[in-house]
């Protein structure tokens, strides 16, 4: 584990690589989970806000369902999460599928045209990341939870390009923790790339003398 500040943070996210795949994966991550996406409390009044201006990027079944069951919903296990169609294990309320069965993200579409200021939940924003507060309070764990079967063609995708988990979610690590957060990680996998590489190098110089 690498501690930073109060941040427990698991090594895989600077060992493995990944890169989302959307072309295999369809954006099933919006709908193969045990409930909607999980919300900061912070995020409960942008959801109301936005609400009015992504409707048009809902469907009529997911409008029905946001009037049914309210704009966000609390689930024991995850806390405040976005609405499902149906069960929890059903797509989320603010998905919608594109003219090539891609999952898209309402309030994602939404901000990329320019209506709206808010990009998506931070949880979505951040997988394969999730970050979870300790149960006694006081430090966060960060850790790297890929989906085994979704998301291998994105695992496969991320060592192709040789792309790092950390690399690759630049953009919503820096947004949770900041610019500085990202740099120190940044500087600690560096380093510990190097140590490995190093240790390769001696490896193999030691079985050439043999």
């Amino acid at each position: 584990m690498i501690l930073i500040d109060n941040k427990l943070i698991s090594e895989d996210i600077i060992e493995k690589q990944f890169v989302c795949d959307l072309a295999k994966c369809k954006g099933g991550c919006c709908e193969d989970g045990d409930a909607g996406a999980p919300l900061e409390d912070e995020e409960l009044q942008t959801v109301l806000d936005s609400y009015e201006k992504i409707t048009p990027y809902l469907s009529a079944a997911a409008i029905r369902e946001i009037e049914r069951k309210g704009k966000y919903v609390y689930n024991k296990e995850f806390g405040w999460v976005t609405p499902t169609l149906g069960s929890d294990k059903e797509i989320c309320v603010y998905g919608f599928r594109d003219e090539r069965g891609l999952i898209k993200c309402a309030f994602e579409q939404a901000y990329l045209d320019g209506v709206i200021p808010f990009k998506k939940p931070i949880s979505c924003h951040l997988y394969p990341i999730i970050a979870n507060k300790g149960k006694q309070g006081g430090y966060e764990t960060v850790n790297y939870e890929p989906r085994e079967s979704l998301c291998r063609p994105a695992c496969g995708l991320g060592k192709k390009l040789k792309v790092r988990t950390y690399e690759f979610l630049k953009e919503p690590l820096t947004r949770r923790y900041g610019q500085e957060f990202y740099n120190l990680l940044d500087k600690i996998a560096k380093k510990k790339q190097q140590e490995r590489e190093a240790k390769e190098i001696k490896a193999t110089a030691i079985n050439q003398v043999k």
